[in-house]
């Protein structure tokens, strides 16, 4: 039996060009580099410029990945944008990108699950091709976190970075089974009862502010690998496969400690694991999208590849998505 499968066409990924590195926050926040590494394994992350806002971020990563890719702009008809970090509280920040590549035609819109972002973007993604709604789709994850830190806080501001990155997925027929090219199976989760662990402080509705990211870094961890590797196990069950099977695992970049425990507790091997915290810090949305794009640039990833995602986030959020390259 034939199904529709929604095959990766191609990625790309922006990062703004400063760099922050542990020492210069060193300087700032009482913290040091031997601190932040030890606890998380973040050396250094990107911040996006004055100016250089969430839709330039993620226009450069689409432009990457359609390059990559092999098409033209004018052949996508979805967008979906993952961010918590929207130039505007409105328009979508996927419509300004979607004017930026020239796009007047289909449907663009953001999607909202903080650091699960992209992996809720591809599930909703791959609905809409799965249903026929749409023929090609420019996934996205961008963040400018940076403009959400309170830079004081050193048990936050150490942790976030700003990027995009981008895939191109296109609806294709596959044969039903775990050999098809494209999303084998999407596992999404939330519990809205542990908003106080990782949350904003402002919003149009309550403060009429931004505000700051809070978090409760401790019960955070302690809740990440279970359900991580809940849904991970999900996803195994459903698509017929096992951590055997997995190529490359590509999860949220947010903690060193966390993705370790998570790849020992599923039996993944380290050498599987694609790892870009140190250099990226916690991007958020955008996490999973730059690893993506950093082991196809490397050649680590490859056609026919089994890639398993996963992420978690504020809400709590999270999910993961099984997909052969």
């Amino acid at each position: 039996m034939t199904v529709v499968r929604s095959v990766v066409l191609g990625c790309g990924a922006y990062l703004p060009e400063r760099v922050l590195t542990n020492a210069e926050l060193a300087a700032k926040v009482d913290t040091s580099d031997e601190w932040i590494v030890q606890r998380t394994g973040i050396r250094e992350r990107h911040i996006a410029a004055e100016g250089e806002y969430t839709s330039h971020l993620a226009t450069k990563a689409a432009e990457a990945a359609l390059a990559n890719a092999g098409v033209d702009a004018q052949s996508i008809d979805l967008i979906v944008l993952a961010t918590s970090t929207p130039d505007h509280t409105f328009p979508a920040t996927a419509t300004q990108v979607q004017a930026a590549l020239g796009i007047h035609h289909g449907v663009a819109f953001d999607l909202q699950a903080v650091c699960s972002g992209f992996v809720f973007a591809v599930a909703t993604a791959d609905n809409f091709l799965r249903a026929g709604s749409a023929k090609r789709a420019l996934v996205i994850g961008a963040e400018t976190f940076s403009r959400i830190l309170d830079w004081n806080d050193r048990g936050t501001c150490v942790l976030f970075g700003d990027g995009a990155g981008a895939i191109v997925l296109e609806a294709q027929t596959g044969w039903g089974t775990s050999a098809d090219r494209g999303v084998l199976t999407t596992h999404l989760r939330s519990d809205g009862a542990h908003k106080h662990k990782l949350y904003v402080d402002g919003g149009p509705s309550t403060t009429q502010t931004t505000g700051h990211l809070r978090m409760e870094g401790r019960e955070v961890f302690k809740h990440a690998v279970g359900m991580i590797t809940g849904v991970i196990v999900d996803a195994f069950n459903a698509s017929g496969t096992s951590a055997d099977n997995v190529d490359w695992f590509v999860p949220h970049q947010a903690n060193k400690r966390i993705i370790d425990a998570s790849a020992q507790k599923l039996h993944i091997a380290p050498q599987k694991v694609v790892m870009t915290v140190d250099r990226h810090g916690n991007t958020s949305a955008a996490s999973i999208p730059l690893a993506l794009a950093t082991a196809v640039a490397d050649g680590r990833i490859q056609k026919g590849h089994l890639v398993l995602l996963e992420a978690m986030g504020g809400g709590f959020t999270w999910g993961a998505a099984l997909l052969r390259w």
